[in-house]
C-alpha cells in the first residue's frame, strides 16, 4: 500500500522544479536552489520530501522525474543550506528476493550532510508489522516521518585560511585513541557548555594536556551520524561508542552545541594549530539497521539488494561483522559512496587518517579477502587520500576474517598481538620472551614483505574495546554487569593480573606494584619499532571498574576520570614520548634483522642475556628465559646507519631482580641511563661500571655514543 502524494503549499509551488544534475551526489545549494541526487536502481519511483523548519510537518513531496542510469535527480529552486528533506522510495515489497520499498518509510538520503533530530524508536519505523506471524514479509503502513531524523541542506564553506595538511611522518607518529565525549565529559577546567563535544576536544585544557604529553595524532572514535540501538534504549542505555553508523557524510549531532559541521571543522582547525592531527574511526563495513527485523531508515528502503550482501535468495542478511548486516562494497556505487565519503572527510573537515572499522569486511570479494579488492584498489589510487594516513582493523568474525600482515602498502594495521603478547610477557607468563622479541621489532614476522615499514604496526596496550591499562593490573575478570547482559559480552580472556586483589586496593605495596608494572608495559609500548597507540586516560590512570565492553556506557564507567589524575604516571609517559622522539633507532622504518652495517661493521641488533651472551636457540625456548635485552642501533643498508653513532641497550626484565653485564662498544665512552621504569623520576646519568642493578619488573634504556 502507497501512501497518498501531497500537493505542494503555494510557497513551494512558487518555486522552479526542474530536471537538475545527476551529480555531485545529495543535496547541493548552488545559490540559485539545492540539487538533489540519489540513486537506487531497483526503485520504481522516488519522492524528495521538503519539511518545516522545525522538521516536524513534511510541507510537499516532489517526484524525481528524471533518472540517468541508476541516479534519480531534481533541482528545487529557492531553496536554501538549512532545508530539512527526506526520501521515499516506491517499488516491489518482496523480502524473498531482497526488495523492502515501502513508500510509507521516511528515508534518509545517504548522502545527507546533517541531520536534525534522533531516531525515535516506534514499531512504525519497522517496513513490516511487528507481532505479524509472518514476521518481517509483512508490510507496515504506518507512515515514520514523526520518528525519523531529518536530512539537512548545508553550505560546508569554513574559513581554513590556507590552511595545509599536517602530513607528520608515520615514524613521528604517537596515536592517542579517543571518545569525543568520553574525552571531556567530567573535565573540570573545561567549560561546562563545551564538555562532551567537538569543541571540547578543541579546548584550551586538552589541546595543553595533548601537548604537554606529546601525542602527534588524536584518533576519534566513530564521529559520523549513528543510532542507539533499540534494545539498549530499552535498558536505558545508548550506543556509547557509535558503531551504528547511519550518516557516513554527516557528522553526529550529539556531540555540538548549534552547528555540527562548523563546530567539527573548527576542532580540526584548532587541533592542527596546535600541530596535532585528527585521525577518525569509520565504520563502512555495516550500518545501523541491522537485520531483517531490524528499522528501515535509509539504505534498506532506498535499494536493499544494491546496499547490503544477502543470502537465501535475498531475505537474510550476510554477517560478517556480528551486527546484523553487511554493507556491500563490491557493487560499484555503495563503493562510490565510500569513497565519496572518505573523500568529503579530507576536503571539508581536514582530516588527517581514517581507522577502518572490520576492515577485512571492506576487502572481502566473493572468494573472500582479496589484497586486490576493489576497495583496495581504489583507495590506494586516489590522489586525495594517497596524502592521508590508513589503518585496518584487520579482522571481523566472517569466513578468513583475521588478516594481520596481509595488507598492502600504506596501511597501518592494529596488531593485537602486541597487546597480547606484552600483556602476557608483563604478568609473566612462562615462555613468552620469545614472543616479546617479535613484538619488540615491528613484528616482521606479520610485517616485514610486500614492501612494507616496520611503522605498519599499530602497536597498543589497550584500546577502547578491552580493559584499560589501570584495570589490565586491577583485575582478573571482567566486570561487565552493568551492561546487562549477565557479564557475557566482551573478553574472556584478557591477559590481565590483579595482583593479588581483585579491583581497587588501599595496600601500599599491591599499589606499588600494580604502578610499576603499568610503567613497564608503557615503556614496552613506546620503545618498541612500529607505530604506538595510548588510549586516552591510560596516562592518568583512569579505571571502567572492570568494564572490558562499555560500549553502552555513555556514563562514568565509560567517561574519563580527571578528578584525581596520576601525576606522577602522566609525567612518566611524557618522558617516554620525548625519549622516542629523541632517538630515531627506536621508530626506524626499515626492520632491523641483525645485519652488519657498512659504516662500521656493526649488527643493527643483538639480542643478549644478562650475562652479555647471546640467546643459543635453547635460550629461547627456556620458560626460565625472563630478562630480554637489546642491542639496537640505525638499521644496516639505510642512509642513517652511516652517520647515526649511538648505540642504545633496552632491558626488559619480567623476573627477579639482576645484574646485567652491558655489552663493549668498538669505541671508547660511557653508557648513560636515559630511563628506569622503577624509579621514574631519576634524572639520566652516566654510568660507572661495567653492568647495572636491574630491578625486578623494569624496563631501562641505556645509550652509548660514538666519539
Amino acid at each position: 500500500m502507497n501512501a497518498a502524494p501531497r500537493t505542494p503549499p503555494a510557497r513551494l509551488r512558487a518555486h522552479s522544479v526542474r530536471p537538475g544534475k545527476p551529480w555531485p551526489m545529495g543535496a547541493t545549494f548552488d545559490g540559485e536552489g539545492v540539487n538533489f541526487a540519489v540513486f537506487s536502481a531497483n526503485a520504481e519511483r522516488l519522492e524528495l520530501c521538503l519539511f518545516s523548519d522545525d522538521g516536524r510537518k513534511e510541507l510537499a513531496r516532489l517526484p524525481f522525474k528524471d533518472r540517468d542510469g541508476d541516479i534519480w535527480h531534481v533541482h528545487v529552486g529557492g531553496l536554501t543550506p538549512g532545508t530539512k528533506y527526506g526520501l521515499r522510495a516506491h517499488g516491489p515489497y518482496q523480502p524473498e528476493a531482497g526488495h523492502r520499498f515501502n513508500p510509507n518509510k521516511l528515508l534518509i538520503d545517504p548522502y545527507a550532510k546533517q541531520l536534525d533530530g534522533r531516531l525515535r524508536w516506534s514499531d512504525a519505523v519497522m517496513g513490516y508489522r511487528v507481532g505479524s506471524s509472518r514476521a518481517d514479509l509483512s508490510f507496515d503502513t504506518r507512515d515514520s516521518a514523526f520518528a525519523v531524523p531529518k536530512s539537512v541542506v548545508v553550505d560546508p564553506s569554513f574559513p581554513w585560511a590556507q590552511a595545509a595538511p599536517l602530513t607528520h611522518p608515520v615514524g613521528r607518529t604517537v596515536i592517542y585513541e579517543a571518545h569525543v565525549k568520553g574525552l571531556t565529559a567530567s573535565h573540570p577546567q573545561i567549560d561546562p557548555s563545551l564538555r562532551g563535544t567537538y569543541l571540547g576536544v578543541a579546548s584550551d585544557p586538552m589541546i595543553e594536556h595533548m601537548l604537554k604529553l606529546g601525542v602527534t595524532a588524536v584518533e576519534l572514535l566513530p564521529v559520523h551520524a549513528h543510532v542507539d540501538d533499540r534494545f539498549l534504549v530499552a535498558a536505558g542505555l545508548r550506543n556509547y561508542w557509535g558503531y551504528q553508523t547511519i550518516g557516513f557524510f554527516a557528522p553526529e549531532p550529539r556531540y555540538t552545541t548549534h552547528n555540527a559541521v562548523w563546530e567539527l571543522q573548527t576542532m580540526v582547525r584548532r587541533l592542527h594549530v596546535a600541530g596535532i592531527e585528527v585521525i577518525l574511526d569509520v565504520v563502512y563495513n555495516h550500518s545501523g539497521e541491522g537485520d531483517e527485523l531490524g528499522p528501515t531508515l535509509a539504505f534498506r528502503g532506498l535499494d536493499n539488494r544494491s546496499y547490503y550482501r544477502l543470502r537465501d535468495g535475498g531475505r537474510f542478511y550476510v554477517n560478517d561483522t556480528g551486527t546484523g548486516n553487511t554493507l556491500d562494497l563490491t557493487h560499484p556505487m555503495v563503493l562510490r559512496m565510500v569513497m565519496d565519503s572518505l573523500r568529503y572527510w579530507v576536503e571539508v573537515f581536514h582530516v588527517d587518517g581514517f581507522r577502518f572499522d572490520l576492515a577485512t569486511t571492506l576487502a572481502r570479494e566473493a572468494g573472500g579477502f582479496d589484497r586486490r579488492s576493489g576497495f583496495l584498489d581504489a583507495i590506494r589510487q586516489d590522489p586525495v587520500l594517497g596524502r592521508v594516513k590508513l589503518i585496518a582493523e584487520p579482522w571481523d568474525i566472517g569466513p578468513g576474517g583475521y588478516q594481520l600482515g596481509r595488507w598492502p602498502h600504506p596501511f597501518l594495521e592494529w596488531n593485537d598481538k602486541f597487546r597480547d603478547g606484552v600483556r602476557r610477557f608483563w604478568r609473566g607468563d612462562a615462555g613468552t620472551t620469545a614472543e616479546l622479541a617479535k613484538r619488540l621489532l615491528g613484528s616482521a614476522d606479520e610485517f616485514d614483505g610486500h614492501n612494507r615499514a616496520a611503522t605498519s604496526s599499530v602497536n597498543f596496550l589497550t584500546a577502547h574495546d578491552g580493559f584499560t591499562l589501570e584495570d589490565t593490573v586491577s583485575y582478573a575478570v571482567k566486570h561487565n554487569e552493568a551492561n546487562g547482559e549477565g557479564n557475557r559480552d566482551g573478553h574472556n580472556e584478557n591477559y590481565s593480573d590483579n595482583m593479588g586483589a581483585e579491583g581497587p586496593t588501599s595496600d601500599p605495596k599491591r599499589r606499588a606494584a600494580r604502578d610499576a608494572r603499568k610503567r613497564a608495559m608503557l615503556a614496552t609500548l613506546l620503545l618498541s619499532q612500529g607505530t604506538p597507540m595510548l588510549l586516552a586516560g591510560d596516562e592518568i590512570g583512569n579505571t571502567q571498574g572492570g568494564n572490558n565492553n562499555a560500549y553502552a556506557q555513555d556514563n562514568g564507567i565509560g567517561w574519563i576520570d580527571w578528578s584525581d589524575p596520576d601525576a606522577g604516571l602522566q609525567a612518566f609517559v611524557t618522558r617516554l614520548i620525548a625519549l622516542r622522539q629523541a632517538h630515531p633507532a627506536l621508530r626506524q622504518r626499515a626492520f632491523l634483522h641483525s645485519r652488519p652495517r657498512a659504516a662500521d661493521g656493526l649488527r643493527d641488533l643483538i639480542w643478549r642475556k644478562p650475562d652479555g651472551q647471546e640467546p643459543s636457540a635453547t635460550d629461547w625456548h627456556d620458560l626460565g628465559f625472563r630478562t630480554l635485552c637489546a642491542e639496537i642501533r640505525m638499521a644496516a643498508g639505510t642512509a642513517a646507519a652511516e652517520v647515526q653513532g649511538e648505540t642504545l641497550y633496552c632491558i626488559f626484565n619480567s623476573g627477579a631482580a639482576v645484574e646485567v653485564a652491558l655489552p663493549p662498544q668498538p669505541h671508547p665512552g660511557p653508557w648513560r641511563v636515559l630511563l628506569d621504569s622503577s624509579r621514574p623520576a631519576q634524572e639520566p646519568y652516566t654510568l660507572e661500571g661495567p653492568g647495572i642493578a636491574t630491578a625486578a619488573g623494569a624496563v631501562l634504556v641505556l645509550v652509548h655514543h660514538r666519539d
